[in-house]
């Protein structure tokens, strides 16, 4: 056993990405090293994010070295329907032996993507309309397939719903625009399923909608351009703002977009905007923690929870600061 002598430097929980693309949308890959779409059918929930993972991506180490040791990972959002997210550690090389949950979520994707990737060719769907049709048409189907009792044929295509539906994992909405933001929330209560706003881009527009729908925001890539037009308002004061209103936040680098171990410097970006110092720090630990359902065994140092730890010579906020030490399950991952 090693003991660290921590009296002159700053003990925290393990960050937490809690949206990103992390060993699907590999660095230092060709177009072989990005499986974060199946992007030749609208509807994909079978597919699993554990299935894609590649902990030999060197964004891995990456997350490491700034603390990083839970991220929600999963498809990317070309399909109104996208597939199933896992939480996982980002130290191992099994990726078996690294999740904490899965699935972890459900991706649904709202706007520009979805519409970009179809409609130019002619499919659906080409209209935020059709994209909520598709949606509305499959969880129709998979709510007749539990409400049936679903007898002695189970589909490998509806029993992928049953956790989303028995309420264990929730819709994960990628949302940019209000709007989307909207329909999101709007369909989710019309099902009566679980959901978190993803990007939630133009959440500040509507902060006060937003927390009484009680339903809480992953917000970012806002260190990213303002490269499509639905992102036209992505601004770091978002998540201060929809912090202040009463909803739970968390912070995404999403990457690739933005790279993941930029996620202290988002947070130390929100705060320079608004967010309290201690907001700040929630949204990368327990608040993340909450929002992915994994606050039973990640996000505070508490006994009985998983010794996921990182140990800075400053203050994470403050660019200057160092990472010492990067702790996964009680055992030093990384060390400076």
């Amino acid at each position: 056993m090693k003991i660290i002598d921590a009296s002159d430097l700053r003990v925290y929980p393990g960050f937490i990405d809690a949206h990103s693309h992390i060993g699907i949308s590999e660095e230092k890959k060709t177009s072989q090293g990005d499986e974060s779409n199946e992007g030749t059918n609208p509807i994909t929930p079978c597919i699993r994010a554990i299935d894609a993972i590649n902990p030999m991506d060197s964004a891995f180490h990456n997350a490491l070295a700034a603390g990083i040791t839970g991220v929600m990972v999963g498809p990317g959002s070309a399909n109104p329907i996208g597939g199933q997210f896992a939480f996982v550690k980002t130290h191992g090389r099994r990726i078996d032996d690294m999740v904490v949950m899965a699935p972890s979520a459900m991706k649904f994707a709202f706007g520009e993507n979805p519409m970009t990737n179809y409609g130019p060719n002619g499919n659906i769907p080409s209209t935020r309309m059709g994209i909520a049709s598709l949606i509305r048409e499959e969880l129709t189907l998979a709510k007749q397939y539990f409400s049936n009792g679903n007898g002695s044929q189970k589909t490998f295509a509806m029993e992928c719903y049953r956790d989303l539906f028995e309420g264990k994992i929730p819709i994960k909405a990628h949302v940019h625009r209000a709007d989307d933001i909207f329909t999101a929330i709007r369909i989710a209560d019309e099902f009566g399923l679980g959901l978190t706003l993803d990007h939630c881009t133009e959440g500040h527009l509507i902060a006060d909608i937003i927390a009484q729908s009680g339903y809480p925001a992953i917000v970012g890539p806002s260190l990213a351009s303002r490269s499509k037009d639905e992102v036209s308002h992505s601004d770091f004061k978002t998540p201060g703002v929809l912090q202040k209103a009463g909803v739970l936040v968390a912070l995404t680098t999403d990457h690739p977009v933005s790279r993941i171990q930029y996620l202290p410097l988002c947070a130390a970006l929100a705060v320079k905007e608004g967010m309290s110092e201690w907001g700040a720090l929630r949204a990368i630990t327990i608040d993340a923690a909450r929002i992915c359902r994994v606050d039973h065994r990640l996000g505070s140092i508490k006994e009985g929870k998983d010794a996921d730890i990182v140990i800075y010579d400053g203050s994470p906020l403050k660019i200057a600061s160092n990472v010492k030490y990067t702790i996964v399950n009680g055992q030093i991952a990384w060390q400076a």
